[in-house]
C-alpha cells in the first residue's frame, strides 16, 4: 500500500481553520516562532510530504520485515535505513523547530508538529528517533551549561548525532521516585554513572556516529523518591576538547526486545558502568532532574499523540484503498448483479466514516496543542497536553483496528500490510506515560489550575463554538449531539473538581474516561470549526467536511452521555467488586 502524504489535510487544519487556536488559545499572544506566509508552510510541508511519501514510507513494511538486529553488543538499523536517515538530516529536517543559535529554523511547533505526523504516518519506527532527539535538544538548550550546549547542541540540531530518554528501570517501571541508577562524584566536575535502563528507544544504533543519551540518576546524598533525581549527559563516545570524537564511554546496549511493533526501533536495555561508571555531566541543578525531563517529556508526548494520527491517517487510507477495489456482495441500492464494492455496503461506510473522523479530530487537537505552545499560553497547552497524547494514541489503536476490520479476513493476513498498523499503534498509549497516568495528570494537575479557570474557559470557546456549528452541521429538526458533548463535559468537570479532595478515589477512577470524554468533545468542536472555515472561505472541499463533521455530532460525540456517567457514576459500582476479581 501507497502512503500519500495528507499533504492538503494537514494545510488546511493549520491555516484555514484558524489552527484551532479559537479553541486552545484564548485570549493568547502572537505565535512566538512565526507566523508564516501560507505559501511558505506549503512549501515546507508539500517538501516534506514528498520526503515522506518517496524516501521514508517504502521502508516501513520491509523495515518490519527485516527489524533491527542486534549482535556482540551493536544493533544493525535495516537495510536502506541509514541512507534515508542521512539524506533527511542533510535535507535540514531535525531542526525545523530548533534555536537559530545552535543551527535549526526556529519554526513554529505547529510546523514542526506537521512533519512529525508526516514522518510517523510514513513509518512509525522511523519517526520516533527525531521526535527523543527534537526532546534532548529542547531539555539542553533549557537546562544545560553553556559548555555543554556548545558540545552537543549543534551536532544533535543537525541530525549528525541522535539523542534518546533514559528514564526507566526494570523494578521501577513509571514509577520515576523508585529509580537506583548512582552518580557518583569524580572531582573533575563530571560523575560516574552506574546502573541499568530497559526500553530505551534508538539507545544504540548505527545511524549516527555518536549517541547522546539523557540519564536520571541519583547522587549519594539524594533525598528518597522522585525529589532525589538528577539529570546527566552521557554520550556513547566521549567528545574531546577540539570536538572530535574520544574513547567509547562506559555505557552499552546489552540486548534489544522482540516486540509487537514497530520492529525496525531497537528498544534496548543499557548497561552503565562495567568498568567504573559512564563519564557524565550534570545537566541543571541537582536533586532537580525530573524537572530538566519534563521540559523533554512535555514535547514528547505531544509528538506520541501525533504517532497516533500518523498511524490513523495510514490505516484510513489503506482501508479506503481497499474498500473501493474489493467486491463482494451485492449493496442494497445496487443496479446490476455483479459483486458491489464494499464501500458501497452501509456497515463498511459506518467504519470507514469513522476512521476519517476520528483521524480529523486527533490531528485537530494535536495542532490545537502545538498552536497554544506556539502562542505562549503554557496553561492552555499544559491542560492539553495529556488529552492530545492519550486521546490521539487511542484513536490511532481504534482506527488501525478498524482498517483490519474493512479488510476482513485479508486484514489478518500480513502481507496486506494493515495488521503491521495495529501492531504498530499499541504501544503509542504505553510509553511517554500510559495513558492512564496521562488521565491522572489532567484530572489532579490540569484542572485545579486557576481554581478551575483554565478548564472553564476552554469549555466556554467550545460552547461557542458548539452553538455557531449547530446551523451549519445540524439539520433542522435533528439532535444536536456536539452540544451535548461540550454540556456532558461540562458536568462532568464540575464533579471531578468538587471530588478531588472530598473523594480522591472517585476523581481517580473516572480519570480515564473523562479524558475520553475530552476529547471527544473538543475534538468535535474542531471538526465542526474546520467546517464552518471550509464553508467561510467557499472551500471546494466544504461539502465533505460539512458531512464529516455532522457525521462526528451524530455517531461518536452522543458518546459523550455515556462516558459523562461512568465518570460521576462508575466508581460506585467498582469500588464493592473486588469479588469479581476473585
Amino acid at each position: 500500500m501507497t502512503y500519500r502524504a495528507p499533504v492538503e489535510a494537514i494545510l488546511f487544519t493549520l491555516r484555514q481553520a484558524g489552527l484551532g487556536l479559537e479553541l486552545a488559545a484564548a485570549g493568547g499572544g502572537p505565535l512566538e516562532n512565526g507566523p508564516l506566509e501560507d505559501d511558505e508552510l506549503a512549501a515546507i510541508l508539500e517538501e516534506a510530504g514528498r520526503f515522506a511519501t518517496q524516501v521514508i514510507a517504502p521502508l516501513n513494511a520491509p523495515g518490519d520485515r527485516q527489524g533491527a538486529t542486534f549482535r556482540d553488543g551493536a544493533v544493525a538499523m535495516p537495510a536502506g535505513w541509514r541512507e534515508a536517515y542521512r539524506a533527511w538530516a542533510t535535507a535540514g529536517w531535525n531542526g525545523v523547530s530548533a534555536p537559530e543559535e545552535w543551527g535549526g529554523q526556529a519554526l513554529p511547533h505547529t510546523v514542526s508538529a506537521a512533519c512529525i505526523e508526516l514522518w510517523n504516518g510514513a513509518s512509525m519506527a522511523f519517526g520516533i528517533g527525531p521526535i527523543l532527539t527534537a526532546g534532548a535538544i529542547e531539555a539542553l538548550a533549557a537546562h544545560a551549561s553553556d559548555d555543554l550546549k556548545r558540545t552537543y547542541l549543534p551536532r544533535l540540531v543537525s541530525g549528525e548525532w541522535m539523542g534518546t530518554m533514559q528514564l526507566t528501570e526494570p523494578q521501577a517501571g513509571s514509577d520515576l521516585g523508585g529509580l537506583r541508577t548512582r552518580a557518583e562524584p569524580a572531582g573533575d566536575g563530571t560523575y560516574r554513572l552506574s546502573g541499568q535502563k530497559i526500553f530505551i528507544t534508538y539507545g544504540e544504533h548505527d545511524l549516527t556516529d555518536n549517541i547522546v543519551h539523557l540519564v536520571l540518576a541519583r547522587l549519594p546524598d539524594a533525598p528518597a523518591g522522585s525529589r532525589g533525581i538528577s539529570l546527566f549527559v552521557v554520550p556513547k563516545l566521549l567528545v574531546n576538547p577540539d570536538g572530535t570524537l574520544g574513547a567509547r564511554n562506559d555505557l552499552r546496549a546489552h540486548s534489544i526486545e522482540h516486540k509487537l511493533g514497530i520492529h525496525a526501533s531497537p528498544t534496548c536495555t543499557m548497561v552503565l558502568g562495567d568498568a567504573g561508571g559512564a563519564t557524565g555531566w550534570l545537566v541543571g541543578e541537582e536533586h532537580r532532574g525530573l524537572a530538566c525531563m519534563f521540559t523533554m517529556m512535555n514535547m514528547a508526548r505531544l509528538s506520541v499523540g501525533l504517532q497516533g494520527v500518523g498511524i490513523a491517517e495510514r490505516a484510513t487510507q489503506q482501508a479506503l484503498d481497499y474498500a473501493r477495489e474489493r467486491r463482494q456482495g451485492r449493496a442494497p441500492d445496487a443496479s446490476h448483479e455483479e459483486p458491489s464494492s464494499i464501500i458501497a455496503h452501509p456497515d463498511v461506510r459506518r467504519m470507514l466514516l469513522t476512521m476519517r473522523a476520528l483521524t480529523a479530530a486527533a490531528r485537530s487537537l494535536c495542532y490545537a496543542t502545538a498552536a497554544a505552545i506556539d502562542r505562549g499560553t503554557p496553561d492552555q497547552a499544559a491542560l492539553l497536553t495529556p488529552v492530545a497524547k492519550a486521546f490521539s494514541t487511542d484513536i490511532g489503536v481504534e482506527v488501525a483496528s478498524l482498517g483490519i476490520q474493512v479488510h476482513g479476513g485479508m486484514g489478518y493476513i500480513e502481507e496486506t500490510g494493515a495488521a503491521q498498523h495495529l501492531r504498530d499503534a499499541r504501544i503509542a498509549p504505553i510509553y511517554e506515560g500510559t495513558n492512564g497516568i496521562q488521565a491522572i495528570d489532567l484530572v489532579t494537575r490540569k484542572l485545579p489550575r486557576g481554581d478551575g479557570a483554565v478548564v472553564r474557559g476552554l469549555i466556554d470557546a467550545m460552547r461557542r463554538t458548539a452553538r455557531s456549528a449547530a446551523a451549519v452541521i445540524v439539520p433542522e429538526g435533528s439532535h444536536d449531539g456536539l452540544q451535548d458533548a461540550v454540556e456532558s463535559l461540562d458536568r462532568a468537570t464540575s464533579w471531578l473538581l468538587t471530588r478531588l479532595d472530598a473523594d480522591p478515589k472517585a476523581a481517580l477512577a473516572g480519570a480515564t474516561p473523562y479524558l475520553r470524554l475530552f476529547g471527544v468533545a473538543a475534538g468535535g468542536c474542531l471538526v465542526a470549526q474546520e467546517a464552518m472555515a471550509a464553508q467561510r472561505s467557499n472551500d471546494p472541499r466544504a461539502p465533505e467536511r460539512v458531512a464529516l463533521a455532522r457525521f462526528y455530532a451524530d455517531n461518536i460525540a452522543l458518546q459523550a452521555l455515556g462516558l459523562e456517567r461512568v465518570v460521576t457514576a462508575g466508581f460506585d459500582s467498582m469500588d464493592g467488586a473486588d469479588a469479581a476479581l476473585g
